[in-house]
Formats: structure tokens, C-alpha cells, sequence
């Protein structure tokens, strides 16, 4: 049994929004469909962390969740994005899975989840430039929400922390994320994001204060699942 991640698949199976009109993206469902099999086996699980579907409402997500559920191989679980509109309360996402018959996706969010040797964690994050009083809340929302995600963990294995927006960007950081990254010992974090020159530009991938930063975005990596363990 491994453990996979990725984030941003910018489904769009149910909706009219493809990220085909953009630069590299053509096929790209058919391109994580594949590379996705090629690598993942049943048993496996995968993290995506955010960005999952371009539906405005949770009921419009079916071809999506379909897609997720049935055709990618694997235990997935998902955390929410920017662009996630259709997120509701875990209840109401957990009601609609288990309505549908989507037994192989879960739903991080205040949770966490054990799976094989790791502890998964994480929140959605929030934008580094806080310009107004909302931001802020936003944020303070979303730290409370990565400390539920970690206080909930009860054994000793390894946590990982999966974030959708990056702790850090270029040369700007958010503080109060990396604290509660130090304050649990957490050592490895996953983010997505950022696409296009932006990875370029802003993107940072390796060690940084004893923790180790990648950038997971599906057009990041190739549009394929990166193994963790």
C-alpha cells in the first residue's frame, strides 16, 4: 500500500469550464486518467489537495466524483481548494458520497486520517497578501482549521501536512502557517496552486527550516500522482 498526492485537477466533466484553452493542458483528463493507472493500484491512497472540480454546487459535481470514484484507481482524499465552490460542511459532502455510491473518496477537512505509516493533515490555506480585515479572518479561520486537523491525530506515526494555497510564495511567507508546521514537528508539506510561469516564479521545492516544501499541482508534475511512501 502507498501513499500518492497531487492537487488542482480542475475537473470539469459536468460543467462548461476545461482547462484545455490553457497553455499545456490540452487532453488533460485523458492525461491523468493515465498516468494516474499507470502508477496507482487499488489499494493505494491518494491526496488531492484542492481544486478539484469546477462545479458552483455540490449536486453538480456527480460526473466529477464519478470520475474520481470509479475510473481513478485508488482511495482518494480530498481537501478543499480556492476554486472549490461546491464545498459545503463535511457532513453534507460525507451525506452526498455516501448517497451516490462514492465509497473510495473521504473528505479532510477539521479531520485527519491515518494511512499506513503517515498521519494526513491540512486546510485549504489562504492568500499571503492579507490586504483587508476579511482576509485576516479568512486566515485565522484556516489556522484553526490546520491545528483541528492536527489535534485530532491520536498515535505517533508520522504527519504530513497537505495545504492547497503555499505557505510560501517567492519571498513572501505566511508566518502563523510555518509556526504551527514547527510547533507540531511536522516535517514534509504538500501544496498546489500555483500553474502556468507561476511555478516558475514563486515555487518552492525542498528544504526549508526542516521542512520539506513541495509543489504538487497537476501541471506541475506532469499531470501524475507523486508517491510519498
Amino acid at each position: 500500500m502507498s501513499l500518492f498526492c497531487i492537487a488542482d485537477l480542475h475537473l470539469s466533466l459536468g460543467n462548461d469550464k476545461p482547462m484545455d484553452i490553457f497553455s499545456g493542458w490540452q487532453d488533460y483528463t485523458n492525461r491523468i486518467l493515465n498516468n494516474w493507472n499507470s502508477i496507482v493500484k487499488d489499494e493505494d491512497t491518494v491526496v488531492v489537495a484542492g481544486d478539484i472540480s469546477w462545479a458552483m454546487k455540490l449536486e453538480d459535481c456527480f460526473n466529477d466524483f464519478d470520475f474520481i470514484n470509479n475510473k481513478l484507481k485508488g482511495k482518494k482524499i480530498l481537501l478543499k481548494g480556492n476554486h472549490d465552490y461546491w464545498w459545503g460542511t463535511k457532513r453534507k459532502i460525507d451525506s452526498y458520497l455516501e448517497e451516490n455510491g462514492f465509497d473510495k473518496i473521504k473528505i479532510l477537512f477539521n479531520n485527519s486520517y491515518t494511512v499506513g505509516n503517515y498521519n494526513i493533515c491540512g486546510t485549504r490555506g489562504w492568500n499571503l497578501e492579507i490586504d483587508s480585515e476579511e482576509d485576516e479572518k479568512i486566515l485565522n479561520r484556516e489556522l484553526g482549521r490546520l491545528k483541528l486537523s492536527l489535534d485530532s491525530v491520536d498515535n505517533d506515526k508520522e504527519t504530513i501536512v497537505f495545504l492547497h494555497y503555499p505557505p510560501l510564495y517567492g519571498t513572501q511567507r505566511c508566518q502563523e502557517i510555518f509556526d504551527i508546521l514547527h510547533n507540531y514537528n511536522i516535517t514534509k508539506c504538500y501544496y498546489g496552486h500555483l500553474h502556468g510561469q507561476k511555478i516558475i516564479k514563486y515555487s518552492y521545492n525542498g528544504d526549508y527550516e526542516g521542512i520539506k516544501l513541495k509543489l504538487i499541482s497537476t501541471d506541475s508534475v506532469s499531470f501524475t500522482p507523486v508517491l510519498i511512501g
